[in-house]
């Protein structure tokens, strides 16, 4: 079965979601900085409502802690997320990192 464009930019935006999240110390962000590092250095330009989605999705799979306080959703990768991130770890519905990156 063939995947569709959609699904293919879903599961990249997952994955580098994962990875900007295995960067930040404590490994933790808020909602805005990481829309905005996926908008500028990623290109994913996407809605706050497609962001909480994401990180809602990502919880569900035991990838991310996700705090919701007034000001906006705050995000931290767990261990099974880093080992997703760094592609020790294969879950369907995120991109496999791709060698060398």
């Amino acid at each position: 079965m063939s995947q569709s464009f959609q699904d293919f930019e879903t599961e990249g935006r997952r994955l580098v979601i994962l990875r900007i999240l295995s960067r930040r110390n404590q490994f933790t962000t808020n909602e805005y900085s990481l829309n905005d590092e996926l908008k500028g250095s990623y290109a994913h330009h996407i809605s706050r409502d497609k962001l909480h989605g994401d990180l809602a999705w990502l919880e569900e799979q035991g990838l991310v802690i996700t705090q919701q306080p007034r000001v906006g959703w705050v995000a931290t990768l767990t261990s099974r997320g880093a080992d997703c991130a760094e592609g020790l770890a294969n879950v369907p519905g995120v991109a496999k990192p791709r060698p060398g990156l």
